[in-house]
């Protein structure tokens, strides 16, 4: 079956008209989203340097660099974007496709939408797109596509930006499968390695496929060809599912119910700025503090029980001089910063934070378990389970099994609304306001000008 062709069909003719009031809303709150991580990630020492470097590249003023004070080339201005939509971690995400497709689709909506002057209904149209193309490839190899060592946030995000980028540049459906070949063959390793060790480098995935996404589409709209199969690939054995996947890809995924049920209303959020395998035991240690009163120095030892990939994702220990990275996907750093700061936001994964002998020592209490019942009901549950043993002999216990921000424990407007005024900081809390309600009216932008001004 020709997966990929039906695909490009679907996102080449859809249109605002063709979404639901839920999926509108979803779009505006995944938008309300990305603009709390771009500040987020702004506050890493690591970011401001990359920002430094790019903007140090030139290339024309069109498009911003969100929340940077400047304007630079569309692709670059995606590159940063991206970058900063990832950094800090606290990005949207997708259960079924372990991807987090914000990070890819969109910065390149916005990058090209700024530079061509695309009204809000088009932008959403183009975002609602990518996130199809992104979620659907990465579902039809989840779970074997990371366990292959691939990351689908950079890999299947630049299917997903390759869509946004030809709807906005008003592509055929013949042009739209032709960006998404083309994507196919520009698309970065996005290795999982690089993650796991806790190099810096994992930041730039959504920037890297946000860009590459862009050039696809531009490429497609000059009559430059890609694979019309390149996500089932043919006999020749070469399609991106084919050799990316250790394991037996799902394509019938990639069009199961398209245009029925729209991947963005599966989306959850994040409230805390680390990997959602950590989530479950961040709010079961934050529900502790709230629920009981005890101090730092009485606690003997931490315990978490969570699922398998949890325990091989996140549940090793930050190293000596380790990264913010490697915080971000470790639970006994997550669960420690946690007792100690009682939340975890920006503040909590910068370098001082990180090197922090008390943050080290209370970590080394905390040890991460697999258990057979909590691993049974994974994906559907992601349940943890934190144990906290006082010296007195005292034992606090606290299970979740569905962490905040899921679709069935949803983070609404008002949450991230929430989210966004934290992570601004000191930014004027005037603008921020402002910025919230354009958002939430985000169909009725004539362009998206004055918004991507204010941030």
């Amino acid at each position: 079956m020709d997966y990929t062709r039906m695909l490009a069909e679907f996102c080449a003719g859809l249109s605002f008209e063709d979404l639901s009031p839920e999926v509108t809303h979803k779009a505006k709150l995944c938008i309300l989203d990305y603009i709390a991580n771009i500040y987020g990630s702004l506050e890493l020492a690591t970011v401001k340097g990359l920002v430094k470097y790019v903007r140090s590249l030139g290339g024309k003023k069109q498009a911003t660099a969100l929340g940077c004070g400047f304007m630079t080339g569309i692709q670059n201005a995606a590159f940063i974007n991206g970058t900063t939509a990832e950094a800090i971690e606290a990005q949207d995400g997708l259960r079924f496709g372990g991807n987090h497709p914000v990070s890819a689709v969109i910065p390149t909506a916005f990058a090209l939408a700024e530079a061509s002057s695309n009204n809000g209904k088009e932008i959403i149209a183009a975002i609602v797109a990518g996130y199809e193309a992104a979620n659907r490839s990465a579902a039809a190899m989840h779970p074997y596509h990371t366990l292959s060592g691939f990351l689908p946030t950079g890999t299947c995000g630049t299917f997903g930006a390759a869509a946004a980028a030809a709807k906005l540049m008003q592509l055929s459906a013949e042009g739209m499968l032709n960006a998404l070949g083309n994507a196919g063959y520009l698309l970065p390793l996005s290795m999982a390695e690089q993650l796991m060790g806790g190099y810096t480098i994992k930041i730039v995935q959504g920037g890297q496929a946000a860009s590459a996404g862009i050039m696809a589409a531009g490429l497609a709209k000059t009559g430059i060809t890609g694979c019309p199969q390149v996500l089932e690939g043919s006999a020749l054995k070469g399609g991106f599912t084919q050799i990316t996947v250790r394991g037996e890809p799902k394509c019938e995924r990639i069009t199961d119910k398209l245009g029925e049920h729209f991947s963005i209303t599966d989306i959850y959020f994040k409230p805390y700025t680390a990997c959602r395998h950590t989530h479950g035991a961040a709010q079961a240690t934050l529900e502790i503090i709230k629920e009981h009163a005890f101090r730092i120095e009485d606690i003997a030892s931490v315990e978490v029980d969570t699922y398998g990939i949890a325990v091989i994702a996140v549940g090793k220990g930050v190293p000596e001089n380790g990264s913010f990275v490697s915080a971000q996907f470790s639970i006994p750093y997550v669960v420690a910063v946690c007792l100690l700061d009682r939340k975890l936001g920006p503040t909590q994964l910068t370098e001082k934070r990180i090197a922090d002998p008390t943050v080290i020592a209370l970590s080394k209490k905390v040890t991460v378990r697999g258990d057979d019942e909590l691993n049974k009901v994974y994906p559907e549950m992601t349940s943890s389970r934190v144990t906290i043993r006082l010296q007195s002999g005292k034992t606090l216990v606290k299970q979740v099994d569905i962490p905040k921000g899921d679709p069935r424990v949803p983070m609404d407007v008002t949450d991230i609304a929430d989210k966004l005024r934290e992570f601004a900081g000191k930014r004027d809390k005037e603008k921020i306001e402002s910025i919230i309600a354009l958002t939430m009216r985000f169909e009725t932008l004539p362009s998206l000008h004055e918004l991507a001004r204010m941030i």
